[in-house]
């Protein structure tokens, strides 16, 4: 194919192109995937995970990432991936959050904690989801429009200062979308 077909077969005015752009090389639509990614300007590993349903552990996992350096145009594996069958639950890290201290609210282990995430470090990101071993009696409940603490716990028959404790809440304002474990 010459440059002058590969321009007419995708509308372009000039020979640049940009990291991460589709082409077209036949008349056919170019092909989507929809087990991988194309990384945009902006990206991060936790947003780009947590709108697959993924963590950003999985997630480095199945690209055999070190680091949580992303490249514009880089291409990223986001299906195929199987939560470990030992893991009931998931906790997103907050603020002043430690391994030790999730471990304990949990009633597991900083090292259990670490081998369903496959965490070699112990250190963690604000917004990271962590994956929860073993049997918990959390709920998980994703706040709507109109809710407050008091009407959930009330509705799962718990105390507010339960709800806050465990998710690490230092104040009663809730977004709407936002996950609560709830005991």
């Amino acid at each position: 194919m010459t440059v002058d077909e590969l321009k007419r077969l995708n509308n372009l005015t000039s020979n640049s192109l940009s990291i991460g752009q589709v082409v077209k090389l036949n008349e056919g639509e170019a092909p989507t995937n929809k087990d991988t990614y194309i990384v945009k300007s902006g990206d991060t590993l936790y947003g780009i995970a947590n709108s697959y349903g993924m963590t950003v552990d999985e997630l480095k996992r199945m690209n055999n990432l070190t680091s949580n350096v992303l490249s514009i145009g880089q291409v990223l594996k986001v299906s195929g991936s199987t939560e470990p069958s030992d893991v009931d639950d998931y906790y997103i890290v907050k603020p002043g959050d430690s391994l030790y201290k999730i471990a304990n609210m949990f009633n597991t282990s900083v090292n259990e904690l670490k081998r369903v995430n496959n965490l070699t470090s112990n250190l963690l990101s604000v917004g990271q989801r962590l994956l929860i071993p073993g049997d918990t009696d959390y709920q998980t409940y994703t706040v709507k429009s109109g809710d407050t603490l008091y009407n959930i716990a009330r509705n799962f028959n718990t105390t507010v200062t339960a709800i806050q404790n465990l998710n690490n809440l230092t104040t009663s304002t809730l977004s709407i979308g936002q996950q609560l474990l709830i005991p």
